[in-house]
């Protein structure tokens, strides 16, 4: 046994044991035959640094985890970080700005190495600040998404979709980031209010019989407008369905035709189709027989205004900045007489309607995007998403919280194609190589294209082409068939300049990272690491990426494991259990943002308090799925638990109380040994059910309040007088109870508080091994005893009864009481003699026989019993009574007028949620005060 500090310093514990757990192996032990248990971690992206959600998603995962080691499985958490396409290359663009250069200073190649010198010089920060969480993860077999296997996967994946169909090139509009010049996912996307305008404009009638008036917030894209929509029903406008219109500015003819995108309610009934610039027109255009590839586009990849293919955009805007010429067409359609003012309600004319307009940005490069149309590749999510659906219906992916299973089906059902395709230079070069007139070809290599479609390409004289007729040009040429002088032909192709969307790699993490596709391949007397690591057990994920990464692991997973891999659809599923969690908010449940300056640094947090407390919080506070406040000083509240469980520890060593030699309880004859044993007990049921339903605030209630008020509160107060008295009945064996209990505690309090357990472990005396490869404790039923648990309880209720009581009345704490006792049955007397020496101790009374004196006396009924507590000489009776009149008035008239306000509901329907919830809980402590105070005051008789 290692004395242990009289201060507590988790900074100190905390990098010497993650240094010794990670050098050691503790991460992933050698468990030959033991039951595997697998988790992958959602792949921070590689330029990130741990936020409070990663603190929040990375804590649970690493308590299921340590969980599932202590229980003998061979866990393995699955770690690793994504390549993050746009975000590392705008690091590193940033630094060669610094230097005055730019990306295209290079070649694409050269780029590419600067980003990979990048990577191993600077990336990875996160991983680090996850170590200091105290995340247990698999470090020696880190992956990332760029390693050359993981490469392999990905393009295995894309070319194995694309034969089977499932994914294809195709024109449609696209989130468009113009400030990176990329198309961008939904969740690139931050929508933001933004004061803007509603321009109302008069469209001719080409026959000149009148106008038809529409309105927009977007008065610049009228330049690529295609059509008029009016709803089928509007009965205003059935005379002019059919006719056309003759745009102001262009002079372009376009159709007035019908749609139920048309609401009749909003404006003029009237909308303005414009399907290359907005996703609803888009949709209005396809149902009106426009092909993708004939809408119009009016802008470049800057946002800048482009020549449209007919020709018809004024000269002068051609090349202006978007914004600018939304300026210049208001102005060219005032001044045609096109524009309709707006009259506000003091009479005063306006271009536009005053409008707030949800607007979209990139947040990361914070300019508004624009729907463009593109050419890019798409997955055929449709197809895929209906096993993945099945696979929720039928149980073999479990969802928990089970409420999200409804948002998961309507998203999955109405799931549009997927853009995988980004404009950029860092990521998974799409593996495709374009010729003339359409032509694509597609393999893992070049030379795997070549093979694979040269056999289906031929001349227009019918000639064939061996493999030395087809050559890659470089990414500045274009591709071309090429006649030399003896009618030989060379077709040159160009490889796709494209890369992946990263969702689309980190798609395959479930199983990529353990080996696949190699794996499939290993000779059948090697171990296949796919081999019950897949599916994996659970995946801890934010609600927020269910449908960017979780649904999209589902798809991939199930069709390549399952239709590929032959698997049937439970052995093909990603994961058994999907555990979606919350949000961390600010105090007030405002979404933390950097630009509301209420981001909270964990990294602080863990300075401050230490990971323990960091990470007990939050998982006391994860409560299936409900975003979570941050509340520091509760954080802090679980430092103190730590503090409290080390002077536990300290009080246990300077009583001779050390480590347990067995994992079974220690045989107990008194009533309070046999009582902590079964408290034990029941705690491990308790706390393997709650990790088994995922119940992570359950799971840290039941030990917090094992630990802080059984353990420390009573069991270490009630068995002092055994320790503390020389040659007391039972002190050997209250010693061994308390060292197994103890140990039992720092098992169960593990995978929440890992550094403080790990070290109380080793200082309590010589082990065998390290806890966090310790054994979990048995939840042996055996061990429960009723008759202890009642007389412990029944002691506990007095003591608590006695103490309150003395409090309330003002009982000097120094003062001892005589106590009488009326109406006790045999047990009740039997009780009182075992445990007398407790009661004196702890309720500060001494048992007295005979009837209670007359006048004043404190009267605490404990079951059939009362007991009698002469006060008069030690309490001024009348002041008291006094006093507790006034508190008990003061406490009602509090209450009676919370009541008042809450019975408004006025207040109740206007104030702010918090005011009202404040008001509930304030009413709800002066009622409470109120009743308390009142009996106070009867016990005075």
């Amino acid at each position: 046994m290692t004395e242990l500090p009289k201060t507590f310093d988790p900074a100190e514990i905390e990098s010497r044991w993650y240094a010794h757990w990670e050098d050691k192996g503790l991460f992933a032990p050698e468990r030959p035959g033991a039951d595997p248990w697998t988790l992958v971690n959602p792949p921070p992206n590689v330029t990130g640094s741990l936020h409070i959600g990663h603190a929040l998603d990375n804590t649970l995962q690493d308590i299921l985890v340590r969980h599932a080691r202590l229980k003998g499985k061979d866990a393995r958490w699955v770690v690793g970080t994504d390549h993050a396409g746009i975000a590392t290359q705008m690091v590193v663009e940033r630094q060669l700005n610094a230097k005055q250069q730019k990306r295209t200073d290079f070649t694409r190649d050269e780029f590419v190495a600067k980003v990979w010198e990048w990577k191993e010089e600077s990336g990875g920060e996160i991983t680090q600040q996850l170590r200091r969480l105290g995340c247990s993860m698999d470090w020696a077999n880190e992956r990332f998404t760029m390693d050359p296997g993981f490469s392999r996967a990905v393009l295995k994946v894309f070319v194995e979709l694309y034969r089977q169909k499932l994914l294809y090139r195709d024109k449609r509009l696209v989130n468009w980031d113009p400030g990176l010049g990329t198309a961008i996912s939904d969740l690139e996307v931050e929508t933001t209010d933004v004061k803007g305008g509603f321009w109302h404009i008069r469209y001719p009638l080409e026959d000149g019989s009148g106008f038809i008036e529409v309105a927009t917030t977007r008065p610049e894209t009228m330049l690529a407008d295609m059509a008029v929509a009016v709803h089928p029903t509007d009965e205003r406008y059935t005379a002019l369905v059919g006719k056309q219109v003759r745009l102001p500015i262009t002079g372009r003819l376009i159709p007035i035709i019908t749609d139920e995108h048309a609401d009749p309610e909003l404006g003029s009934g009237a909308v303005k189709i414009t399907p290359g610039h907005d996703f609803n027109d888009f949709e209005v255009g396809k149902r009106s027989g426009i092909k993708a590839g004939d809408m119009l586009n009016m802008l470049d990849a800057k946002a800048n205004i482009a020549q449209t293919s007919d020709g018809l955009i004024p000269a002068d805007l051609i090349g202006m900045e978007r914004f600018a010429a939304r300026k210049a067409v208001v102005a060219l359609l005032k001044e045609q007489g096109f524009l309709i003012p707006h009259i506000d309600k003091d009479g005063n004319e306006h271009d536009a309607e005053p409008r707030t307009i949800a607007t979209p940005f990139g947040d990361r490069s914070g300019v508004v995007i624009e729907p463009w149309l593109t050419d890019q590749w798409y997955v055929d999510a449709a197809t895929l998403a209906k096993p993945a659906i099945e696979a929720v219906r039928s149980g073999a992916t479990k969802i928990v919280p089970k409420s999200w299973e409804k948002t998961y089906f309507n998203w999955m059902e109405n799931i549009q194609p997927w853009c995988v395709s980004r404009q950029l230079w860092w990521g998974h070069r799409i593996p495709a190589w374009f010729g003339p007139d359409g032509l694509i070809l597609v393999g893992e290599t070049f030379e795997e294209a070549i093979a694979n479609y040269i056999e289906n390409w031929t001349t227009a004289s019918g000639d064939f082409f061996d493999s030395e007729q087809i050559i890659e040009c470089t990414d500045d040429e274009q591709p071309r068939l090429v006649e030399d002088a003896d009618g030989l032909q060379t077709l040159y192709v160009k490889r796709d300049l494209d890369v992946l969307d990263t969702w689309f790699s980190s798609a395959l993490w479930p199983f990529a990272t353990l080996g696949w596709p190699d794996a499939q391949f290993l000779p059948p007397d090697q171990p296949n690491p796919l081999a019950g690591r897949y599916p994996n057990d659970v995946l801890i994920s934010g609600f927020d990426i269910l449908f960017f990464w979780d649904a999209r692991m589902m798809m991939q997973g199930i069709h390549f494991m399952g239709q590929q891999g032959k698997l049937p659809l439970p052995q093909a599923v990603p994961f058994k259990t999907l555990y979606l969690h919350g949000l961390v908010r600010a105090a007030d449940g405002a979404k933390m943002s950097k630009s509301k300056g209420n981001v909270v640094n964990p990294l602080g947090l863990i300075e401050n308090y230490g990971a323990d407390a960091l990470r007990f919080f939050m998982a006391a506070m994860e409560s299936q799925g409900r975003d979570i406040k941050m509340d520091e000083k509760r954080i802090e509240g679980y430092r103190n638990f730590a503090t409290k469980l080390w002077n536990a520890a300290r009080f246990a060593q300077s009583n001779g109380i050390g480590a347990s030699a067995t994992l079974e309880a220690p045989e107990a004859s008194l009533a309070v040994n046999r009582w902590i044993i079964a408290e034990t007990v029941a705690t491990v049921q308790a706390l393997d059910l709650a990790l088994a339903d995922l119940r992570f605030d359950e799971a840290a209630n039941t030990i917090y309040q094992f630990t802080w008020s059984r353990f420390c509160d009573w069991y270490l107060e009630l068995i002092k007088p055994v320790l503390q008295t020389e040659g007391a009945e039972g002190a050997d064996e209250t010693r061994a109870v308390a060292g197994w209990v103890l140990d039992q505690i720092l098992v169960m309090l593990h995978p929440f508080m890992p550094f403080i357990t790990e070290e109380l472990w080793s200082k309590m005396g010589p082990r065998e091994h390290e806890l966090i490869v310790a054994k979990w404790p048995m939840a042996d039923a055996r061990a429960l005893d009723p008759a202890a648990a009642q007389e412990i309880d029944w002691l506990i209720r007095l003591v608590s009864e006695i103490r309150a009581a003395r409090t309330e009345l003002n009982v000097p704490p120094g003062a001892r009481l005589p106590v009488h006792v009326r109406d006790a049955s045999a047990e009740t007397v039997a009780r009182l003699s075992r445990q007398d020496a407790a009661i004196a101790r702890l309720a500060r009374v001494d048992q007295a026989s005979g009837d209670a004196p007359e006048g004043g006396a404190l009267q605490i009924v404990v079951d059939e019993a009362t007991f009698v507590l002469p006060i008069a000489g030690v309490v001024d009776l009348e002041a008291e009574r006094e006093r507790l009149k006034k508190a008990i008035a003061a406490a009602e008239k509090e209450r009676d007028g919370l009541a008042g306000r809450l019975n408004n509901p006025s207040f109740v329907e206007r104030a702010k949620p918090e005011a009202v919830e404040k008001a509930r809980a304030d009413h709800a402590e002066k009622a409470a005060e109120a009743e308390r105070l009142s009996a106070a005051l009867a016990r005075l008789g």
